[in-house]
């Protein structure tokens, strides 16, 4: 694990300038919605777009690679980072911290390519609110709410991965019915269809965000 030592450095602004169209890509979804999938087909359909990579306190799988997988830190690490305002977005889960540094967010951006983000609803909201106060991030942030058509298929999905027992499923619904709930914080709404054709709508809200006149520049006269 990462101790103290660790440096993850922010990288001059200087290098955005050579891609003002860097996108921040940000995809949130109820439990069972389809992020997951539809953010491995996007990556896999653009090479010029890296995914942002977590930090966490939990030990690492045998078959995971610190800065690949994700960033593993010591709980000391980590509450060091913590408390100085690294993380952009942190949370506890099972135990276990993560956290997305905004270091990792901006260097990426920085260096001409596009971020994915994958997130869950209440961390969507905490991004947004601190994109508010950083108009680096603000510029560059897109979000993205993917749904199931209803409740129902989404019922059915979760019974189909038989992961969990009909209680926990019950509630992962009504966690769901109040993630829903928030589509309209987002800048699009994407109905889950299939995963083609999913990820064919998600590549033209790329193209379509990264020819806006905002993030584009004119061809020399």
């Amino acid at each position: 694990m990462r101790s103290e030592s660790s440096k993850i450095k922010v990288q001059s602004p200087k290098s955005a300038e050579k891609n003002p169209a860097s996108l921040l890509i940000l995809v949130s979804a109820p439990s069972g919605g389809g992020k997951t999938t539809l953010c491995q087909q996007l990556l896999a359909a653009r090479p010029d777009m890296t995914r942002a990579i977590t930090c966490t306190t939990r030990a690492p799988r045998p078959e995971e690679k610190d800065g690949a997988d994700y960033y593993f830190f010591d709980e000391a690490e980590f509450r060091r980072r913590l408390r100085i305002g690294e993380f952009i977005e942190h949370a506890t889960v099972f135990g276990w911290s993560y956290g997305i540094l905004r270091s990792e967010l901006v260097n990426k951006l920085r260096s001409g390519r596009d971020v994915l983000l994958n997130v869950d609803v209440q961390g969507a909201a905490t991004i947004r609110k601190q994109a508010q106060r950083e108009p680096e991030l603000k510029r560059v942030l897109v979000t993205v709410f993917l749904t199931p058509p209803s409740i129902k298929v989404l019922q059915e999905r979760l019974q189909k991965r038989a992961s969990e027992t009909p209680k926990e499923i019950q509630k992962r619904l009504g966690i769901a019915r109040q993630e829903i709930a928030q589509w309209k914080n987002f800048d699009y709404l994407l109905i889950s269809l299939s995963v083609q054709e999913d990820l064919r709508r998600m590549l033209a809200i790329v193209e379509a965000e990264k020819m806006r006149a905002a993030r584009s520049q004119a061809p020399a006269s």
